[in-house]
């Protein structure tokens, strides 16, 4: 902390910089929803930044994070019309999970290994298998149809032949063995089985055994996704069609998607044992830049701005720290976007003759409250979210700080406050202090310190503080035994809190 303190002269023109900035937002139409840091935690905050505690001006470094750069298009766009029954539907389209990206960003390095790996195949002509696993909603079906793709122009344009591409999603499989038909129809498409699957099984394994009489004998892509199927149903199945690979002339690049990456290591070791083991590639679980990402550029594609940007942060942070599912991101922002219109139904409900008169003589005075008020009621706002994630990730110990009384919750949030500097601990006075604070600043009557005592020993008994012993109360210890984001997560819905924990 000293070298920041010590930052060499050069805090006048930071803060004379931060000025010019926040001038700069009110002009901005959404300024609402840039959170602004000081310049103390802006040095701090990047672990490239020079180590004597100066800034370096943006215009100095013209590199920006992708995040960056898509918050900052992102903020640029003017807000959408809810009301307009065709924003509405091409907003809900644009964050359907069935709906395929123009670009799959996140994800380049996993396609790059899978696409390689397809190419070798193709220029050698050699049969090889790969195995794709990983959590839901981690990219895998989505990559591949982006490999897909990239692999047939490849082809095209370095003068290879093109390989047939079957996709084949196991779960619609009437019967396992059903799976060697469909590779058997792509590869000899005049080919007619006569009899069960396990004649179709045979033919293929001749088919490939045998020498091509044609030298030109196309490469085929098998794309097998939700392989949790087979490996459950009939593995019997799964080793037969990984063997598909392993025969002299066989022409089969085999792709399996599944979701848990525990399954490998139940069929792994049998097919290395018959010696055709694939190639294992893993999808992780989205962090949170990754999710925001992918939501800003799904986002991008409409003309006006939906979101506030803090709501798709904390969308980004809660899915990512639950599962790193970037389908439940979207089912979240859908459910937050069902929230506004909800809010929007009922202020038309209410709006009639007398709210009408009140409304023009407040507009003769428009106070800032009014006018942040204005401006942010048709975009997807923080407390939206917050309403969003906490019908999808029901908690208990949300559910239990949301249904406290008032003022057990504002000492929550003076808890909170205290502990943001890096305190672990804080006497009952030290909370006192912090919690009267919040009461005078927002003009409501506090308690009196005995029965603050009475209100921190409540949530001792309900798990939410932990209340040390001490002969006087105001000395006893206090801590926190949840975690901070769990109370700022259930209060955030709350306009009062939400201004208090910021």
């Amino acid at each position: 902390m000293p070298a920041i303190a010590r930052s060499n002269g050069d805090s006048t023109p930071q803060k004379r910089r931060l000025r010019s900035d926040a001038a700069a937002a009110q002009e901005s139409p959404i300024s609402t929803t840039v959170s602004w840091k000081s310049p103390r935690r802006c040095i701090t905050a990047s672990p490239n930044s020079p180590s004597n505690g100066t800034e370096r001006d943006s215009s100095e470094n013209p590199k920006k994070s992708p995040v960056k750069k898509l918050s900052d298009r992102f903020i640029s766009k003017p807000k959408w019309n809810p009301r307009d029954a065709e924003q509405m539907r091409a907003v809900k389209e644009a964050l359907h999970v069935s709906t395929a990206p123009s670009t799959v960003v996140c994800r380049e390095e996993e396609q790059k290994r899978v696409l390689e790996f397809c190419k070798a195949c193709v220029e050698q002509e050699k049969a090889g298998s790969l195995y794709v696993c990983g959590c839901p909603g981690t990219g895998k079906s989505l990559s591949m149809e982006k490999v897909k793709l990239l692999l047939v122009d490849w082809a095209k344009e370095a003068g290879h032949q093109q390989p047939d591409v079957l996709s084949i999603n196991c779960t619609s499989l009437t019967k396992t063995p059903d799976i060697f038909s469909k590779i058997l129809s792509k590869a000899q498409p005049r080919k007619k089985v006569n009899g069960s699957a396990t004649s179709a099984l045979q033919h293929l394994q001749s088919f490939y055994s045998q020498k091509p009489q044609s030298s030109g004998m196309k490469m085929m892509m098998v794309i097998a996704d939700e392989l949790d199927y087979l490996i459950t149903k009939d593995r019997a199945v799964l080793h037969d069609l990984f063997m598909l690979t392993t025969f002299p002339f066989s022409r089969c690049i085999l792709i399996g998607i599944a979701n848990a990456i525990d399954l490998a290591d139940r069929f792994l070791p049998r097919l290395q044992s018959l010696n055709c083991k694939p190639i294992v590639v893993t999808f992780r679980a989205y962090y949170r830049d990754q999710i925001l990402k992918i939501l800003q550029e799904r986002l991008m594609a409409l003309p006006y701005a939906v979101f506030q940007l803090q709501a798709l942060e904390l969308c980004a942070r809660k899915v990512a720290a639950a599962s790193g599912d970037m389908r439940k991101a979207l089912c979240v922002c859908r459910s937050a976007i069902e929230v506004l219109e909800a809010e929007l139904r009922e202020s038309g409900s209410n709006f009639n003759s007398s709210t009408v008169e009140k409304s023009f003589f407040e507009q003769q005075i428009p106070t800032v409250p009014d006018i942040l008020k204005k401006q942010e009621i048709d975009v997807v706002r923080l407390d939206h979210m917050a309403v969003a994630l906490s019908k999808t990730y029901k908690s208990p110990i949300v559910d239990t700080i949301q249904s406290l009384p008032q003022h057990q919750q504002i000492a929550l949030c003076s808890a909170v406050k205290l502990f943001r500097g890096g305190k672990k601990d804080a006497t009952v006075g030290e909370l006192n202090k912090s919690y009267m604070d919040i009461c005078k600043t927002s003009l409501i009557p506090p308690v009196g310190s005995l029965e603050l005592s009475s209100i921190c020993r409540v949530l001792n008994d309900q798990g939410l503080l932990k209340l040390g012993q001490s002969r006087e109360d105001k000395s006893r210890r206090v801590t926190l035994r949840v975690d901070e984001a769990d109370i700022t997560f259930a209060l955030q819905g709350i306009r009062f809190f939400r201004n208090c924990l910021q």
